[in-house]
């Protein structure tokens, strides 16, 4: 069945450290021992007890962990995504 994505307008801003764009934060041990995700190229944060952290969004799949140069998309109807910096002007276009 051929299907087409519905167009909704969506807010595109790239991740930056420290200004609250992620859901939570969850320990870089955790993400590596219980096996969430391959860890290689997600933003690790020192927090001041020591402990590395990494940032996510809560998806309507699960955790989606942020990586270097990952963009955070919010839909017109609420839905958070993330998509990576080499994909983003592929899949979406800027308004005017």
């Amino acid at each position: 069945m051929k299907c087409i994505r519905l167009d909704l307008e969506s807010e595109v801003e790239k991740y930056e450290i420290g200004k609250g764009m992620e859901d939570g934060l969850a320990l870089w041990t955790d993400v590596v021992t219980k096996g969430f995700i391959v860890a290689d190229r997600l933003i690790k944060i020192e927090q001041e007890d020591g402990k590395l952290v990494c940032p996510y969004i809560q998806g309507t799949r699960g955790w989606i962990f942020i990586e270097e140069g990952d963009y955070i998309i919010t839909d017109s109807d609420g839905t958070r995504h993330v998509c990576g910096g080499n994909k983003i002007w592929n899949r979406y276009k800027k308004c005017e």
